[in-house]
């Protein structure tokens, strides 16, 4: 594709990406067709390659309309266009570098210039969320479906492992997961300690930066990423030997760290050593393969349908390894046949786009539950919240039914 840059953007970071990207798209269409959007609108500016061509016309100087910001705005990141593409289009990238120009060209409607704010104001800062959350907890059954639907209902934590030991790895523990399933960090804990690994926590790490990364709030984002930086660096220094995530959202933009933080002197480098050291509890677990089977033994479950997050097999590029991992510990493993699409939660879009987001959400527990599954498990805090809402199946985290199979 070619390109002819306007001078507003020419030789400017953001620019240059954009170019080198956009040169990559030879036109060929076939993003459209795993795009969950574009499925549902049937419209050529909701799939990624019309996507693709409105950020073309607005860095060559095209005036940027509310109709260029709403097509964005529907976008859920995704990712699968990533994965079909065949000429490597980095289309999450160059789709954040539009939304950032839109976010400056364009005056939202104030009333979603308020829900953006109070969401990237809230969700990220868990001193505010995790106390509502609690009440939202306390008095679910009188709360309107639409606000239940976004209320888990609250988990008996387990107990955190207090054994001590020589292999440490320090773990993520999120904003909204410790309030929303506290069990997945616990779960995460517990394995790892049944495996002579003992995980900490750094208390000053917060969000990933995600929330704020993809509502536009790019300074307020890159803040949350150097403060997590500077959080993680005593314990990298001390040895960790990862930094291991469990949220497969938070995983994929923790992975960009270094990108996003190229051009700052004082972080730069220590943001490659942190991408260098994340890794999903999926990328890590297959190593212990034979030791996890020796301390597992349980099985009160023996079939489960796995939908894999976008941020797991797009955003990180990891497919298969969950599957082998629980086959390996004698629990079938059934796919669903779309797989590969989104199931609508992405970060905040079940809020900001709620029509498409159960949409997808009831096309996916579809297919699921057409598995006859026991339980239905993900990678994700946001995937498992979204995909509860709309069914009796028990949802969870696949290392929540690894914990529960250990035996020691």
């Amino acid at each position: 594709m070619q390109t002819n840059l306007a001078d507003f953007i020419r030789n400017t970071p953001d620019g240059d990406e954009a170019d080198g990207i956009l040169r990559n798209c030879v036109h060929c269409g076939f993003c459209t067709a795993t795009c969950p959007t574009y499925q549902i609108l049937g419209d050529e500016l909701d799939g990624p390659r019309g996507r693709i061509y409105l950020i073309k016309q607005m860095v060559e100087g095209a005036p940027v309309t509310r109709s260029t910001q709403l097509h964005l705005d529907r976008c859920l990141t995704c990712r699968n266009c990533e994965t079909t593409c065949p000429s490597g289009v980095k289309y999450g990238r160059l789709v954040e570098i539009g939304r950032k120009l839109t976010e400056e060209k364009v005056t939202r409607p104030f009333s979603q210039r308020l829900v953006r704010r109070m969401l990237a104001s809230f969700v990220p800062n868990s001193a505010l969320f995790t106390p509502t959350m609690r009440i939202g907890q306390h008095f679910r059954p009188l709360l309107p479906k639409k606000l239940r639907d976004k209320v888990p209902a609250r988990q008996r934590p387990l107990e955190w492992p207090t054994a001590k030991h020589p292999r440490k790895m320090l773990m993520l523990a999120g904003c909204v997961q410790p309030s929303m399933m506290p069990n997945v960090n616990i779960a995460t804990a517990r394995v790892f300690d049944a495996l002579g690994v003992e995980m900490l926590i750094a208390p000053d790490a917060g969000c990933c930066g995600a929330i704020r990364l993809h509502l536009g709030y790019n300074d307020e984002a890159l803040d949350d990423l150097r403060a997590n930086i500077d959080a993680w660096w005593p314990y990298v220094e001390e040895g960790v030997e990862a930094i291991v995530m469990n949220a497969s959202g938070c995983g994929a933009t923790v992975k960009e760290y270094a990108h996003l933080l190229r051009h700052d002197p004082v972080y730069a480098e220590k943001a490659r050593r942190m991408v260098e050291l994340t890794r999903d509890v999926a990328e890590i677990l297959p190593e212990f393969e034979e030791a996890l089977v020796s301390v597992t033994r349980r099985r009160s479950v023996h079939t489960v349908a796995f939908h894999p997050p976008c941020t797991l097999q797009h955003g990180q590029q990891i497919r298969g390894k969950v599957e082998h991992l629980l086959a390996a510990l004698g629990v079938e493993v059934r796919l669903p046949a779309d797989s590969h699409l989104c199931c609508g939660s992405a970060g905040t879009y079940s809020l900001t786009q709620p029509k498409l987001s159960y949409a997808l959400r009831d096309q996916k527990l579809e297919r699921l539950q057409v598995q006859e599954p026991q339980v239905i498990v993900s990678a994700n805090v946001g995937c498992i919240a979204h995909l509860q809402s709309g069914t009796s199946t028990p949802v969870a985290h696949w290392i929540e039914l690894v914990e529960h199979m250990l035996s020691v």
